[in-house]
């Protein structure tokens, strides 16, 4: 299983030949080679997250894939969603998908909390979306972990981290950083990551990673 990093959220995982779409949101430039694509999986309504442009575009190429997404977005698409929940398992070509979490991470009171949903990809690669949810009782092998955002304090990122204790783990969710703000919260990362005998890969967009 290999997973690409496209800017910001958004994944590609790909098995046997065939891929799986995460997050393609409004900060990440469009896909290309789309005609492989079995599902998409979005983890929650924020536009950096997915726009109704990327699902027409996606589906264009790869007609009739599930949308996989909570019921808040299913609300909001026009695009017809299979809404899964916390506890979910579901099959999409060669990809088995467990669900985890259930709540987006507070940015402020003063905003309302949305339903998020983590992803967990072949027992192998972990996304939390936009949450610190853990996936309890899974070792997880891979993690792709949040590396700046509004709701974002670098310190309870690593303590994520360190509660998921992955063998590798590497950033995503980087859109609203500088270079050098990037740069710092990758080390803090990589720190946490080394504590449980983990990997930690610094993938800018186009990198991939062999799982």
């Amino acid at each position: 299983m290999r997973v690409t990093k496209y800017e910001h959220a958004a994944l590609r995982v790909e098995r046997a030949g065939e891929s799986l779409l995460i997050d393609p949101g409004s900060f990440t430039t469009p896909p290309d080679d789309l005609r492989d694509v079995v599902a998409v999986v979005i983890t929650h309504e924020h536009p950096d997250h997915w726009t109704p442009a990327h699902l027409d575009r996606i589906l264009r190429d790869s007609p009739g894939i599930p949308i996989f997404a909570p019921q808040s977005v299913a609300d909001i698409a026009d695009h017809d969603i299979t809404v899964v929940a916390p506890g979910d398992v579901v099959e999409s070509g060669p990809f088995t998908l467990r669900f985890f979490g259930g709540a987006h991470e507070v940015i402020h009171s003063s905003v309302p909390r949305i339903q998020n949903l983590g992803v967990l990809v072949d027992e192998e690669l972990y996304y939390p979306g936009d949450s610190y949810a853990v996936p309890e009782g899974v070792e997880v092998a891979t993690l792709a972990a949040p590396l700046g955002a509004p709701w974002l304090r670098i310190g309870d990122a690593m303590d994520f981290v360190l509660a998921v204790a992955p063998r590798r783990a590497f950033g995503t969710h980087d859109m609203t950083l500088s270079t050098i703000g990037k740069d710092m919260h990758r080390q803090r990362l990589r720190w946490a990551t080394e504590q449980n005998g983990g990997e930690f890969f610094e993938l800018d967009p186009g990198d991939s990673l062999d799982l």
